[in-house]
């Protein structure tokens, strides 16, 4: 076995668990990756999420980032599943949704801002800044498949 960064380097297949994080009210939580992040440095992102480890599921992994990124324990529900060809490596990805009620405490290594949008608002923002694209790629995804704007 290797990890993230190793599989991501030798163009390895591996697993991925992001979450969509909405509230009550349906905004989106978007985040801006920090300067220093090893991927994607400074752009911004609507997946929270990472590896998933080995013998972990995909909905675990997916609460376990959430509540260390985020600093929330929220209950996950998977969306969809589905192979990616991402911008760095192909990696299957586990795509859920979790709905935030409570306040985030954000992981300063992981989030250097965030901030709720509404699907519009998120709309106006995908167009004038840049975004992870494999999130973009993933939101569209959870778009259709949850039935959400």
């Amino acid at each position: 076995m290797v990890d993230r960064a190793e599989a991501a380097r030798r163009g390895l297949l591996h697993r991925l668990a992001t979450t969509v994080c909405r509230d009550p009210a349906g905004r989106y939580l978007v985040y801006r990756r920090p300067p220093s992040a090893p991927r994607f440095a400074g752009l911004y992102d609507v997946m929270v999420g990472g590896a998933v480890a080995v013998g972990e599921g995909y909905a675990e992994a997916a609460a376990r980032e959430l509540a260390e990124e985020l600093g929330v324990l929220v209950p996950v529900r998977p969306v969809a599943r589905f192979l990616v060809r991402g911008a760095l490596c192909p990696y299957w990805l586990g795509l859920h949704e979790a709905v935030i009620t409570t306040g985030v405490r954000p992981d300063p290594a992981e989030v250097a801002w965030c901030g709720w949008m509404t699907a519009a608002e998120l709309e106006r923002h995908t167009a004038a800044h840049p975004y992870v694209p494999d999130g973009l790629l993933a939101l569209a995804r959870y778009r259709a498949a949850a039935g959400a704007p």
